[in-house]
């Protein structure tokens, strides 16, 4: 499956697209410095390739009418990235496996892992796609989350219409500081 957006398209993971990951995972890391740094773990290429390699086969054959939880952000013919949504609860916590009955909202996110292109509002553009798909899918109501001192993602935010919706304060701590988790909610026009 393919979305056009302005200068950008998410895709599909294709599988060149595995060698990418293997170098922003073991190489070129600054991307985690943003997407919550506190979580970031050292690997090695083997493992991160077998990883990638398994999660490709998984979603390599999926027809065009099941909701995709993730697409590859490609511009100017080049694989730079990734957005993503994940479930949150009435916390603003992660869920990772739902229970029944349990309410939960989605989340969205953004990768951009190759730095020269950041600043260019590649990510913006990604992000609007990725939100359109999910409003046309017949999402209403869509959350996204970052930390105080991410101030690029903060601005993409309001650029894109979220309005803070939830703030614990102190709650991450990065390079021996201290910021607040924040959590943006935006909801469909009707």
């Amino acid at each position: 499956m393919e979305i056009q957006f302005e200068s950008i398209i998410l895709r599909d993971m294709i599988e060149s697209d595995i060698e990418d990951y293997v170098r922003w995972f073991t190489v070129e890391r600054e991307w985690e410095n943003w997407d919550a740094p506190w979580e970031k773990e050292d690997t090695d290429e083997e493992t991160e390739r077998a990883s990638w390699q398994e999660y490709y086969e998984s979603v390599k054959d999926l027809p065009d009418d099941v909701l995709r939880w993730k697409f590859e952000i490609e511009w100017n013919g080049k694989h730079i990235g990734w957005v993503s949504s994940y479930c949150i609860d009435e916390n603003y916590e992660w869920v990772g496996k739902i229970k029944d009955g349990q309410t939960v909202y989605r989340a969205i996110g953004i990768d951009i892992c190759e730095s020269d292109v950041w600043g260019h509002g590649i990510g913006a553009n990604a992000l609007r796609a990725f939100i359109n798909y999910y409003f046309d899918s017949g999402v209403d109501k869509l959350y996204t989350q970052t930390w105080s001192g991410n101030t690029r993602m903060i601005r993409c935010a309001a650029k894109l219409g979220f309005a803070e919706c939830n703030r614990y304060v102190g709650k991450r701590e990065v390079e021996g500081k201290i910021y607040d988790a924040l959590t943006f909610r935006l909801e469909k026009l009707r």
